[in-house]
């Protein structure tokens, strides 16, 4: 119930739910750390945030995060793990990696793209070092943290890891190529190189009207549109120191 009324956007109904199940849970003897219980308080996390409750997010974000840690640390004794207990581990560090990932699109949203730059990078070598470099999450996670450098004015090692993104997702077939490419182009775009932009937005587009994502259509459009209007603002330049 409280993760249907989460997806349809019942977000007051879903935080009573969310609360009302970790109450129950906790009440029969789950401990605070069990990983059910921080995926629930991670979602209830992401309520808050999106119901703009700054202090409650945060407070929520480092919950989730330094608990997750602890765990982690307590399990890493140095002894041989069991099958269920490495399973248990990675599963532990996933999780992690998503309540940063979770964290730094909230600080990204907020302008704290330093604080969100660090989530990201943490982020992206757990889901690196469990999942592989390949995987679509580990893909996903190193266009938003080309996103995020570029925001920052550091194009050229945006470029370089957006660039290493698309590469990995052709020779894996990534189901969201298209959306990489658009990053790609975008941060093309932010370094003044139009050509290459218009090359990787174009195929993005075709890309993106393949698998009917119009989200995305609308926002590699936008991004053309930007790019006329840099090459018209270029023209006048141009024309104007001609004279």
């Amino acid at each position: 119930m409280a993760n249907l009324a989460y997806v349809q956007g019942e977000l007051d109904s879903a935080e009573k739910l969310f609360k009302a199940a970790m109450s129950f849970m906790l009440s029969n003897g789950t401990p605070l750390d069990d990983n059910a219980v921080i995926e629930m308080s991670l979602k209830l996390t992401t309520i808050y945030a999106e119901q703009s409750k700054a202090e409650l997010a945060e407070q929520g974000f480092r919950f989730c995060v330094e608990s997750l840690e602890s765990k982690l640390e307590k399990d890493t004794s140095g002894d041989e793990q069991t099958e269920e207990q490495e399973v248990l581990r990675k599963d532990t560090r996933l999780l992690l990696g998503l309540c940063l990932d979770s964290r730094a699109r909230y600080r990204a949203s907020t302008r704290n793209l330093k604080q969100a730059e660090e989530d990201y990078k943490r982020a992206l070598d757990i889901c690196t070092q469990e999942q592989g470099e390949t995987h679509p999450q580990t893909l996903v996670l190193m266009s938003d943290l080309a996103t995020i450098l570029d925001l920052q004015g550091h194009h050229g090692d945006a470029l370089v890891l957006v660039q290493r993104a698309v590469d990995l997702s052709r020779s894996a077939g990534h189901p969201d190529q298209h959306v990489l490419l658009g990053n790609m182009a975008g941060i093309l775009l932010h370094k003044g190189q139009l050509d290459e932009a218009v090359h990787f937005y174009q195929e993005a587009l075709r890309l993106a009207r393949q698998n009917h994502d119009q989200e995305a259509v609308d926002q590699i459009q936008e991004g053309l549109r930007e790019v006329t209007r840099r090459r018209r603002s270029q023209e006048e330049e141009e024309g104007g120191s001609d004279e």
